[in-house]
């Protein structure tokens, strides 16, 4: 469950060059703790609690993998894609844009149909449309 948000809180938390450096090096590609422990010239435990903290923030997104002995490890790819900050009338205003998983056409495939396959004028694409006419 993600923490509530507050002006206060994103400052904080944005604030930490830790975190900032892990949020950078996890949108490139996802990546372990011990990878960016590496970057950061950190210890993995000083990452952890990063990590930890850009989790209960949404800000990065756990994925489980296996590597080719059968061990399984844990990468962490960025889930914030904008932060805005407003200040109006004396009071800051915070805007936090995460990205979202989207479902695509390949689910039609999965349930039995074939993608693109549908009666309906919605996009094959879930519903979201670029806004280009073909």
């Amino acid at each position: 469950m993600s923490k509530e948000w507050e002006p206060e809180t994103v400052f904080e938390v944005l604030g930490s060059e830790a975190v900032r450096r892990i949020l950078a090096a996890a949108n490139v590609d996802p990546v372990s703790v011990q990878a960016l422990a590496d970057r950061l010239d950190a210890s993995e435990p000083t990452v952890y609690r990063r990590v930890n903290v850009c989790q209960e923030y949404d800000l990065l997104r756990e994925e489980t993998r296996v590597d080719a002995d059968g061990n399984h490890y844990k990468v962490y790819e960025t889930a914030l894609e904008r932060v805005c900050f407003e200040l109006d009338g004396g009071v800051f205003e915070v805007d936090i844009q995460l990205r979202r998983e989207l479902v695509d056409g390949s689910t039609a495939v999965r349930e039995g149909g074939e993608a693109g396959d549908s009666e309906s004028d919605e996009p094959a694409d879930g519903g979201v449309s670029s806004g280009d006419e073909a």
